[in-house]
């Protein structure tokens, strides 16, 4: 039997500690760097802004807001990524156009036209790219979006993983709009249009092979016709972020240092529905970072705060619409939430994402 060392003998190696979070100095990507929390903003900080740095891009928005022709016009772009390609309530497909038509509805645009550029892996069946073709094709019709253009590459057996999608868009802003997160200002409604994490919930029931007693589905949808819906009560709306990659929690802390305010929200008031709940409890995750599909949270002006909330609940989009905070001129940059017991606890940015690949 080989000797054991004794603790006052034994050499302890830094180099064989390991780490189940990614490390902040890594010289190389992980997988927490495309989660949407404080690796993906340093990736975007540290790599990208400097290298492409100009005014527009510097605000760091869902979609850009450029002047054309003297036509306001947003436009956005994102890759999906999502496996399985398929599960409960949608599909690859519906991501890559209802992510894309979110983006542009967060700046009060009415996206109009995107494209689609599609990688596939050497291998993958006809009939399930078909599948996600025709999920895009319903996909848009649904949210009155013409597809114009796209691309298609194929890469070789083991280099890819089935189907990635990209999407871009554009769409048209209406005057007087002017949606961003640095306009959150203290006194600001924060209200979510629906129960959250759902979608991240339902990736995780399929890919894992969890039940949770009841099937969760997807919350995918378009926002743009709530957001159209809210603009005619006001368009005096501060802040619109539909919460994906990250979640509610990683959205408000994007929108609070933007802005230089504080959020505080009402644990109670934030919509949890309780399959959610019951998931996120039983795998130790915290339902405020778990990525949504469907949902958009806005920060309005109190003295219009009631009637847009209406507006929200009269759309089928917005059924399940709260007001679950304010925005506040204390703790500036940071998100707190005020428990049921009276003390408050800090939803910080994530550093990635509870679970990889959801979008």
């Amino acid at each position: 039997m080989a000797d054991l060392a004794t603790p006052e003998t034994a050499v302890v190696d830094p180099a064989d500690w390991t780490c189940p979070a990614p490390l902040r100095d890594q010289p190389v990507v992980v997988m927490g760097h495309g989660g949407g929390g404080a690796l993906s903003a340093e990736l975007i900080e540290q790599v990208f802004a400097p290298a492409y740095g100009n005014p527009t891009l510097a605000a760091l928005t869902d979609s850009a807001v450029l002047d054309l022709g003297g036509v306001r016009l947003a436009f956005s772009t994102d890759s999906y990524v999502v496996r399985p390609l398929f599960f409960p309530g949608g599909s690859l497909g519906d991501l890559a156009v209802n992510g894309t038509v979110n983006d542009l509805a967060m700046s009060g645009a009415r996206p109009a036209y995107l494209s689609t550029a599609f990688v596939l892996e050497e291998g993958v069946e006809l009939d399930v790219v078909g599948r996600v073709a025709r999920a895009i094709g319903a996909a848009a019709e649904a949210a009155g979006v013409t597809v114009a253009t796209g691309d298609t590459k194929v890469v070789e057996s083991g280099h890819g993983d089935g189907v990635y999608v990209t999407t871009a868009g554009v769409g048209l802003v209406p005057d007087g709009v002017d949606i961003r997160p640095q306009r959150a200002r203290p006194g600001d409604a924060v209200i979510v249009s629906g129960p959250i994490g759902l979608h991240g919930v339902a990736i995780m029931s399929v890919r894992e092979g969890l039940e949770f007693g009841v099937e969760i589905a997807s919350d995918t949808a378009p926002l743009a016709d709530l957001v159209a819906a809210m603009l005619a009560v006001t368009r005096d709306i501060h802040v619109l972020r539909d919460p994906t990659r990250g979640g509610l929690g990683a959205s408000l802390n994007e929108i609070a240092r933007a802005s230089g305010t504080g959020v505080r929200l009402q644990d109670r008031a934030v919509p949890i529905p309780d399959e959610v709940a019951n998931a996120c409890g039983f795998l130790g995750l915290d339902p405020l970072y778990v990525a949504n599909e469907g949902r958009l949270v806005a920060f309005v002006p109190p003295e219009h705060a009631e009637a847009v909330l209406a507006a929200m609940r009269a759309h089928p989009q917005g059924a399940g619409a709260a007001r679950i905070g304010e925005c506040v001129a204390e703790h500036p940059g940071m998100v707190v939430v005020a428990t049921a017991l009276g003390g408050t606890r800090v939803v910080d940015l994530p550093l990635g994402e509870q679970l990889p690949r959801i979008c």
